[in-house]
């Protein structure tokens, strides 16, 4: 049975994420804020935001700023309420408690390590639109679901072919683009999904 498609067009737009982490016994965790399907994170409030101010209000041991950011995936399916979608406004940018995502014993993680993220979410690449890949050493290909301009503020989607050649891949690592020959489903509704950043945070998911 083919997963319905409720959201198009999606490829680039615009949304930012705050996350707030917590600690408990010895484990860290990140509830994940997003503006996703509320607004287009205008930047006008998202330079307003003060993790330290936000830490405080959430009553969390530190908040990461997670963005801009620009989707790359084309539609979005059905998405499952995996934590209570609580709305909340930070300095006026409005957004959505959408996901959490287990640290383990360190509360930030590094680059090209993996995480498991509850999210609750369907993705969709469309069939004859490039995707962006980073292939670890066995094999196994992450794909871009978003690129970042938090850290490199002038990235844009036409500079993702040539990513691969500013990116410090780890031993065995390699990045490639490649166009699909058919609709790329991921479906992490019913599971967690594994996601890495690169340095610049953009971010890949593995396809299942």
């Amino acid at each position: 049975m083919s997963t319905a498609r409720l959201l198009s067009d999606l490829r680039g737009a615009r949304y930012g994420e705050v996350l707030a982490v917590f600690c408990h016994d010895g484990s860290y965790r990140a509830e994940v804020y997003g503006t996703q399907m509320l607004n287009d994170c205008p930047p006008e409030l998202w330079e307003r935001l003060e993790p330290e101010e936000i830490a405080k209000e959430l009553r969390a041991l530190a908040v990461k700023l997670n963005g801009p950011r620009h989707w790359m995936i084309d539609g979005l399916g059905q998405k499952v309420a995996i934590v209570e979608p609580v709305l909340r406004e930070f300095s006026g940018l409005l957004t959505r408690r959408i996901a959490v995502v287990s640290l383990g014993s360190q509360p930030f993680n590094s680059p090209y390590n993996s995480l498991r993220v509850n999210r609750g979410a369907v993705f969709f690449f469309d069939a004859a639109k490039p995707v962006y890949e980073l292939v670890d050493p066995s094999g196994l290909a992450y794909v871009m679901q978003a690129y970042c301009t938090g850290v490199d503020e002038s990235l844009r989607i036409e500079h993702l072919d040539s990513l691969g050649s500013r990116l410090a891949l780890p031993p065995g690592w390699s990045y490639r683009t490649r166009l699909l020959d058919e609709e790329l489903v991921i479906d992490t509704s019913a599971s967690l999904a594994t996601v890495l950043q690169d340095e610049f945070e953009n971010t890949y998911t593995l396809p299942f």
